[in-house]
């Protein structure tokens, strides 16, 4: 170590060499540097002689990783003191895929390298965001990526309505959800619809991918993926316990704790949630239980073990409320006596196998129950009880003693195996990445329904008892072609989908079945040009595939096959990721998305327009733009002011073609040239944040999302049911402040949930459903061993 002063702050530096197995050195290595427990990281290049150096460095941990085509990464922890300079040698292996075998949670974006080759949009939410922000749920979270629009629920976002570049967001059918790269959906296939979704408390990042990248990750192709990262085990035993409250009852209690033996790591991990939604008489509980074991069987095998139960007790009905009762009390809700519950078990095994030093197999196993059951006395704002509907009830001043409720119960089995292969191959001045694999899926729906003749009942007389089947069948290759500083990236997946439906009730009880199937290629093509280590351009086009619903294509009466295409589109991208400076970084994509048929429900649930027709060409058009600076890199200060940026500009969001409205009664009214529902214009997330050496660290965001429609039609007064008529723009600001204290392992923090406590309306498709109140939360988070 050298002493050295600059000015009045100590400042250190960090110089080394990359060096291959023979100690000769390698130019044109990457080296990144990250400080520990921070957000503050960047990137620099060896030269011809291998050797690097960062300087303006203020004391600290530092985690360095170095790479350079051909070899591995190699990790090293260096621990800085004021005024000095840290001389490091680090030394590649020339093993490219090992690396992998040892990342139990397979990556999207596996580092920066990687990222710079993919030919889409990609952005993650990584570790440090998250524990900085402390989310509630995914809303909250995917926000904070450009591209996503996530519209409100009224509990911890297990039912959670995510839209990407202008798609349908209810229940993000139109996007592909995995965990650990595994299909996370009960029925990604038949029915791709989030009435579960895990606690955001369970990961440590998300990944989200759009554009040709999503070759390799269907059924699902039409605007994104989002990948949720489960943590691996420590290496040393560890763990954590955090503790939060709140107004309107909120209670976050999440425990973790793992360790590594003889080469195998567990993580065990417990979650208790519970509070208030954002009305009157909705409340949740939440329980998550999971575990994970990482086990390296030797240097050419690891096996992955995750496990985890779900369950869900929830007070909440699906109605949102008419106009003059959001006028009379935007957060009432009469439907007391609804109730959720829901149970998941999921398992998944992952094996990953060196066949040699060019060829990597990891094959994964997947199954998945879920129950739930939602009885309720209303669906929507136009169902409520009258002597017309329901004579023992009369009406709504009778709902909670004579009015009778529906039990909607759904019983969800999926299983599937997957082989993947990566490959690195070379001819002459070109390598190859070659990803390809397939998989075997199968999924199983039990839907019933019983009407109760009383607000709590739970049993009643069978009026719904359907069996709906799913065998899909997929395959897919990609390669990566690798030239200097070009990578064009092809790829092509096969989706074959059969579907089987059975209506039990039909026919007197006999039963009536219907079966049909659907075969789709998918092709895509992408090209990123990296001219230097901080600039990366890339364009693509691919097609967008979404099956169709098994209830949809299937008639429930007779059998017969409904003439519902799936859905396609051709989806264009360009765009630029770059690094002008260390700690500054930014990323722009501009997007168009051409559906030939896209199909847009006006709402859902016996709402308006509930009936799932051809819904033709849509166009998506804008761009989206993320941003970073930390200006205590680009400084070399302890002290550091940061901005965080995500926006995007959806100036097209419209039906094209020949289309009449959906909504009942308009079917001859033409509504080509309207916009979308659920399709903001604008829509922005952006941080202001400080973070001081001794460990403080606060930021203010704001959330603006300008006005959206209700319905195809584009109405702008509200109709007196409220599911009709224009969504307001509005803007809501959170805090939060954290404060780290290293001698007692603990972190006290505490946030603001719109701060203001703006009243605002989020979605219309069942009822006008408000926003959440403003919440205050404080908690602890206490680190041991």
């Amino acid at each position: 170590m050298v002493a050295e002063e600059t000015g009045e702050e100590k400042r250190s530096a960090i110089r080394g060499r990359v060096l291959d197995p023979s100690a000769a050195v390698v130019g044109g290595a990457t080296v990144h540097l990250r400080r520990a427990g921070t957000a503050l990281e960047l990137s620099v290049t060896t030269d011809s002689e291998g050797r690097f150096g960062v300087e303006g460095l203020i004391e600290g941990e530092y985690e360095l990783t170095a790479w350079a085509p051909g070899f591995a990464a190699r990790q090293r922890h260096v621990v800085l003191s004021a005024g000095t300079v840290h001389e490091v040698d680090v030394a590649l292996e020339v093993q490219p895929l090992p690396q992998e075998v040892v990342v139990s949670a397979p990556r999207i974006a596996h580092d920066p390298e990687h990222i710079k080759q993919i030919p889409g949009s990609v952005e993650v939410v990584d570790k440090e965001t998250l524990k900085n922000s402390h989310p509630v749920n995914f809303t909250e979270a995917l926000r904070k990526v450009s591209g996503v629009y996530v519209r409100d629920d009224e509990g911890f976002g297990a039912r959670p309505h995510i839209s990407i570049r202008g798609t349908s967001p209810t229940r993000s059918t139109k996007v592909l959800l995995l965990e650990d790269g595994i299909p996370l959906a009960y029925a990604p296939y038949g029915d791709n619809a989030s009435y579960y979704h895990p606690p955001i408390d369970r990961f440590e990042a998300i990944e989200v991918l759009k554009g040709s990248g999503q070759i390799l990750y269907g059924p699902v192709t039409v605007a994104g993926v989002v990948n949720y990262l489960t943590p691996n085990p420590p290496a040393k035993p560890s763990g954590g316990v955090t503790l939060t409250g709140g107004n309107r009852e909120y209670l976050d209690l999440h425990a973790d704790y793992g360790w590594t033996w003889k080469g195998t790591g567990v993580l065990l991990g417990f979650l208790r949630k519970q509070g208030d939604g954002a009305r009157e008489n909705v409340h949740s509980g939440i329980n998550d239980v999971n575990f994970k074991v990482v086990s390296a069987l030797g240097s050419r095998h690891a096996l992955t073990l995750r496990g985890s139960y779900y369950n869900e007790k929830s007070n909440v009905t699906y109605s949102g409320l008419r106009e003059d009762e959001f006028a009379a009390n935007p957060r009432q809700n009469p439907f007391k006596n609804d109730f959720f519950y829901g149970d998941r078990y999921g398992v998944s095994v992952t094996h990953a196998y060196v066949l040699s030093p060019n060829l990597l197999m990891t094959t994964n196993l997947y199954g998945a129950l879920f129950y739930r059951d939602w009885w309720r006395q209303s669906s929507n704002s136009g169902q409520r009880p009258n002597d017309a509907a329901d004579p023992a009830c009369g009406g709504m001043a009778n709902l909670n003693t004579t009015c009778g409720n529906e039990g909607r119960l759904r019983d969800y089995y999926h299983w599937g195996v997957e082989p993947r292969f990566r490959a690195l191959t070379s001819f002459g001045q070109v390598r190859n990445e070659t990803d390809f694999g397939f998989r075997l899926h199968y999924e199983r729906q039990n839907r019933r329904q019983r009407n109760g003749a009383t607000p709590t009942a739970r049993t009643g007389v069978f009026v719904e008892d359907n069996e709906r089947k799913n065998a899909a069948y997929s395959a897919f290759v990609q390669n990566r072609f690798l030239l200097g500083k070009w990578a064009v990236t092809p790829g092509l997946r096969v989706e074959h989908i059969e579907y089987e439906r059975t209506n039990r009730l039909a026919n007197g009880g006999q039963g009536v079945s219907g079966r049909t199937s659907d075969t789709q290629l998918i092709p895509g093509i992408g090209v990123a040009y990296n001219p230097s280590e901080r600039l990366s351009v890339f364009a693509g086009v691919h097609r967008g595939f979404a099956p169709a619903r098994t209830e949809d294509i299937i008639s429930n009466s007779t059998g017969a096959v409904v003439e519902l295409d799936p859905e396609l589109s051709w989806d264009y991208e360009a765009g630029v990721r770059l690094t002008p400076a260390n700690g500054l970084r930014a990323s722009a994509t501009f997007f168009r998305m051409d559906y030939e048929n896209q199909i847009v429900p006006a709402s859902v649930a016996g709402g308006v327009g509930a009936t799932l027709t051809n819904g033709g060409e849509t166009l998506h058009q804008g761009f989206e733009v993320s941003t970073r600076v930390d200006t205590g890199i680009l400084r070399g200060s302890k002290h550091n002011l940061y901005t965080q940026v995500a926006y995007t500009y959806l100036p097209r969001a419209e039906f094209r073609g020949v289309r009449f409205s959906s909504v009942p009664g308009f079917s001859t009214v033409s509504v080509s040239g309207n916009r979308l529902p659920y399709a903001p214009e604008h829509v922005l997330d952006a941080i202001v944040g400080y973070s001081h050496p001794m460990g403080i660290d606060a930021l203010l965001e704001t959330v603006v999302t300008s006005r959206q429609f209700g319905d195809d039609l584009n109405t702008v007064v509200p109709t007196p049911d409220g599911q009709r008529g224009l969504i307001p723009g509005y803007a809501v600001w959170n805090l939060a402040f954290n404060y780290r204290r290293e001698e007692l392992h603990s972190t006290f923090f505490f946030t603001v949930k719109n701060l203001f406590d703006r009243l605002y309306i989020v979605d219309r498709t069942r009822g006008i459903l408000p926003g959440y109140p403003r919440l205050f939360q404080a908690g602890v988070r206490f680190d041991c061993c």
